[in-house]
């Protein structure tokens, strides 16, 4: 940890944000900023380095989620001219936890939070998605990073148009049972991605676990008064407690392995690099098959929540 706060504390990690506030993985400010909240160090962030991920959001050129080409003007680079709905809904959270006023710091955030709910009440970070005429490729993955935003970090009543986003997301996570991929062609990878959602990750980042959605399908109901119908989650929480008899929730799965990055290269440009970089706070944490307090920790606040 300290390894990591030295780091966010360092010009580097500014200068780093400046030049872009999420690229690369996992090694970037980014990462140790939405790690260091997961384990629930929010408070211990530099604020040189929330004012530089601030300044960096405020700057990107596009505040829009560009669907269809006639919505990305020329030459703009797609993966960093705008942010997606998982960034948008992991940062939101560690600012907000932070102390920052993000409503009035960025107010276009929240807006733009609430302005791409599919018909299912799901979201996706496919562009293509929301061009599909005749099935809805919502996302688990899309969906619940801007779920958790809103629910967990609203300091007031909700509003109308809020409390409606929460409850058609919430109708998605329950018709989903928590675990079940999309149905439809477009997102037929996601089918097979839902076999590691019963292996609880961690870090999270912005992946999807069952014990993620659960957790956030328990406090919404909490919060709401809703009512949450047994049959929309008791198959996940029969697995979480048949696997973990003892309470607590070992690392099942890494979600980072393997996956690509952008990296800035001398000259000022990025290129695609096969595989992200890892730094040792993440290693340490994220060990498969070692007990997790930050996991075990959120299954008995869910139990409590639930019963």
């Amino acid at each position: 940890m300290q390894a990591s706060l030295s780091y966010l504390n360092s010009s580097a990690a500014v200068e780093s944000l400046a030049r872009d506030p999420y690229w690369p993985k996992w090694d970037s400010p980014w990462w140790h900023m939405l790690l260091l909240h997961e384990m629930g160090e929010t408070a211990r962030i530099p604020e040189a380095c929330i004012r530089a991920c601030v300044a960096a959001l405020n700057a990107m050129p596009l505040k829009i989620f560009p669907i269809g080409p006639q919505e990305l003007p020329p030459g703009m680079d797609v993966y960093r001219a705008f942010a997606c709905h998982c960034q948008y809904g992991t940062i939101y959270q560690v600012l907000a936890k932070w102390g920052l006023d993000v409503d009035r710091e960025m107010p276009w955030l929240r807006p733009r939070i609430l302005s791409y709910q599919m018909a299912d009440g799901g979201l996706t970070c496919d562009n293509d998605a929301y061009l599909v005429k005749d099935e809805v490729p919502s996302s688990m993955v899309g969906t619940i990073s801007v779920f958790e935003a809103i629910l967990l970090y609203t300091p007031r009543e909700f509003t109308a148009e809020e409390r409606t986003f929460l409850d058609r997301a919430a109708g998605f996570l329950m018709k989903r049972q928590l675990r079940l991929g999309s149905d439809t062609q477009h997102n037929a990878g996601e089918r097979e991605a839902a076999k590691d959602w019963l292996k609880p990750c961690f870090p999270r980042f912005y992946f999807y676990d069952v014990l993620r959605g659960l957790s956030a399908l328990a406090i919404w109901a909490k919060k709401t008064g809703a009512s949450l119908p047994e049959e929309s989650y008791i198959q996940v929480l029969e697995h979480l407690r048949r696997e973990n008899p003892d309470g607590q929730i070992r690392v099942g799965r890494s979600a980072i392995q393997g996956r690509r990055t952008l990296f800035p290269t001398p000259s000022g440009e990025w290129e695609r690099r096969p595989e992200a970089t890892e730094f040792p706070l993440l290693q340490k944490v994220g060990r498969v098959g070692e007990v997790s307090p930050f996991l075990s920790r959120q299954w008995a606040g869910t139990q409590l929540l639930l019963f």
